[in-house]
């Protein structure tokens, strides 16, 4: 396959950016799409030019790190996909690809194609996890879960936090994310203690960095794990159950 790229490239946060043309020849359909890339860095080193970079890591679907807007879409045209799961046997010879990154002002380019996610980072720190003594292994398996409560804080926690959900997002919202990394411990029995505390402390950073959900929906359309937009519903029940518990508490002082 002969391909013709159309790069974002941008030296820094601070420096002005623009796309730039390349040519990708010889592209086996089987290759990812990360090889892809990697062929034509090899070239680039090749010439003595600047190798284009973007974020990898496992290459396997599950780090998140790979996320980039191929022809205006997150992580390309198939669905369910993270963009080094995608071959270019879904693209055709001779076609053009438009590469850029993610658009969001809470999180700038870095350098070509890698932006900063650390608000996500922050958002996880303010309340995604669980401090409970659990115990041993064996004694914490002991814990009865419904396999309904089970199966949705398994689904809400195959959230990779790649930012295809604030890439999509008219308003760069983080709805998905936040929900996602929420509702997986406040579905579970070991998450109750601190559900209302975490609710708050993470809807409140998130809104602090990234832009209102309206309910367009692009997010769930956008994200490569096929997460449901329902927790972020449930993401909002629990901050408004939340806000009435530190209101009693309030009344009580």
């Amino acid at each position: 396959m002969d391909l013709t790229l159309k790069v974002w490239r941008q030296a820094g946060p601070d420096a002005e950016g623009g796309f730039k043309t390349y040519e990708a020849n010889g592209v086996s359909p089987e290759a990812s799409f990360l090889e892809m890339l990697d062929q034509v860095n090899e070239k680039l080193n090749e010439a003595g030019e600047e190798p284009i970079a973007f974020d990898h890591d496992c290459r396997e679907g599950i780090c998140g790190m790979c996320g980039v807007m191929i022809n205006g879409h997150p992580h390309g045209p198939q669905d369910g996909t993270a963009t080094c799961q995608l071959h270019m046997r879904k693209f055709s010879d001779g076609d053009s690809i438009v590469i850029e990154p993610w658009r969001s002002t809470a999180m700038p380019v870095v350098r070509d194609l890698i932006v900063d996610r650390s608000p996500f980072d922050r958002i996880v720190e303010a309340g995604g996890f669980i401090t409970i003594n659990t115990g041993a292994a064996p004694d914490a398996n002991m814990t009865r879960i419904p396999k309904e409560a089970a199966d949705s804080a398994m689904d809400a926690a195959s959230c990779i936090g790649c930012a295809a959900c604030v890439a999509a997002c008219p308003n760069s919202a983080a709805n998905l994310f936040t929900a996602a990394k929420m509702q997986h411990l406040n579905l579970l029995p070991q998450g109750q203690p601190e559900r209302y505390t975490r609710a708050v402390a993470m809807v409140e950073t998130m809104e602090a960095y990234f832009g209102s959900c309206t309910n367009h929906g692009e997010c769930e359309a956008a994200c490569p794990k096929n997460i449901s937009i329902d927790f972020i519903a449930m993401m909002n029940r629990d901050y408004v159950k939340a806000q009435f518990k530190n209101f009693a508490r309030a009344g009580q002082a």
